[in-house]
């Protein structure tokens, strides 16, 4: 396998090593796709191109590392994360933002060959789970009835009282289950605008001022399938916007 690397890095003689090493790495191998000195210049090249990891560092003017990672976390093919820093002190909050690895400077060949079999082990993972992934489906069972509604038709999941009504362009079905379940298990589909709400991203067509009875003045989206709008929370908006940034809307 062949990685596409993104280096984004403030220092032009780290980014030169790191393009040595890459060179030499043969398990996977690696090809350079793209370099960025800044937060703002790796954003640009993913608004563009699909990278397989990115190689962070973390203190860099501006926008750091990990704000970057942050916000990359809402696009819908993010690439791994291995952050490359002088300072150990940053890993805790590394990892949990699911970075790959950390290495720390100056980095050695072998370091950087493993954290890079690391994403080539999660890059086939990932891609036997897109071939699998119109296969998904929910159960719906309704009157003795039960039947599989694939989850590329499915436009929303909202929770109602202990149910989850699940809807379609052209029904609604109730299913017996957490929306914090369903979250887990279909996260690569679904983005939660509220703490009651997850949308399908590919349906997400706008994010429009809303009034809610409950909630006052906000903010709500329109999906393609259907006329209602769904409120977002403040706490969910940002994620929103990066979403419907990400997908050129």
């Amino acid at each position: 396998m062949i990685l596409n690397v993104l280096l984004v890095d403030d220092e032009a003689l780290a980014r030169s090593r790191l393009r040595t090493l890459l060179g030499a790495c043969t398990s996977p191998r690696a090809i350079l796709g793209g370099e960025a000195a800044s937060a703002a210049q790796a954003t640009e090249l993913l608004g563009r191109h699909a990278f397989d990891v990115a190689l962070l560092d973390i203190n860099m003017p501006g926008t750091d590392g990990l704000t970057l990672a942050q916000s990359l976390r809402s696009l819908s093919q993010p690439p791994a994360l291995v952050f490359v820093t002088a300072h150990v002190e940053h890993a805790v909050t590394a990892f949990e933002l699911e970075a790959i690895d950390y290495l720390t400077k100056p980095v050695r060949l072998e370091r950087l060959q493993a954290a890079l079999q690391k994403v080539e082990r999660l890059v086939v993972a990932r891609e036997g789970f897109q071939a699998d992934f119109v296969k998904e489906f929910l159960i719906i069972q309704d009157r003795g009835r039960t039947e599989r509604v694939p989850l590329a038709e499915v436009l929303y999941l909202k929770a109602e009282l202990k149910y989850v009504t699940v809807r379609t362009a052209d029904h609604s079905y109730i299913v017996d289950e957490s929306l914090s379940e369903l979250e887990q298990r279909h996260a690569a589909r679904f983005l939660r605008i509220h703490r009651n709400a997850l949308v399908a991203r590919h349906a997400v067509r706008a994010l429009e001022k809303h009034f809610d009875p409950e909630e006052g003045e906000g903010w709500a989206v329109r999906l393609n399938g259907v006329d209602e709008v769904l409120t977002v929370s403040r706490r969910q908006l940002p994620a929103v916007r990066d979403t419907i940034a990400g997908a050129g809307y």
